[in-house]
């Protein structure tokens, strides 16, 4: 027996081999049975007449500069959300008897930022808001108080009256 080194003879060496061969048949005729080897694979149909090799080296992204230079800006925080109160007579008749306050607000805001916009600006709890499109295109907000805030006192400190 001649020592082959990594504690191996040749003899453990060729029966390792034989065992991978006896492995690889077994796989084989395993393979035949079920038929998984024979099945036709489809032909690639070739639109061109000219063979091309095929470019299949996939390099890592390693830009010379960022594509984009500084991280996007949130466009619409809460002084963006409400623009301006209303304060035609309609909207005056709203504070004095259903205790809401009409805002004219950003197209993109929804009812959830509005209410979160006023809670922030204004430091008030609102109990809804309700919006609608104006025929003008600009975006008209009721926002409804809770009972424990007084419309009239909240318009007053905004400086709507």
């Amino acid at each position: 027996m001649v020592n082959l080194g990594y504690g191996r003879t040749k003899v453990e060496g060729l029966k390792l081999k034989v065992k991978a061969i006896i492995k690889s048949l077994y796989k084989g005729s395993v393979a035949v049975k079920t038929g998984s080897t024979f099945k036709k694979k489809a032909k690639k149909i070739r639109n061109k007449v000219t063979f091309h090799r095929p470019k299949t080296l996939k390099t890592d992204r390693n830009p010379k500069y960022p594509r984009i230079s500084a991280p996007p800006r949130n466009k619409l925080d809460y002084y963006q959300i409400l623009k301006y109160p209303l304060t035609t007579e309609s909207a005056m008749k709203k504070i004095e008897d259903n205790n809401t306050l009409v805002f004219i607000v950003d197209i993109r805001a929804d009812k959830k930022k509005i209410k979160a916009a006023v809670k922030k600006m204004y430091d008030i709890q609102t109990k809804k808001v309700n919006t609608l499109i104006r025929p003008d295109g600009t975006k008209k907000a009721y926002v409804r108080l809770t009972p424990d805030y007084d419309a009239l006192d909240v318009a007053n400190k905004i400086g709507i009256i």
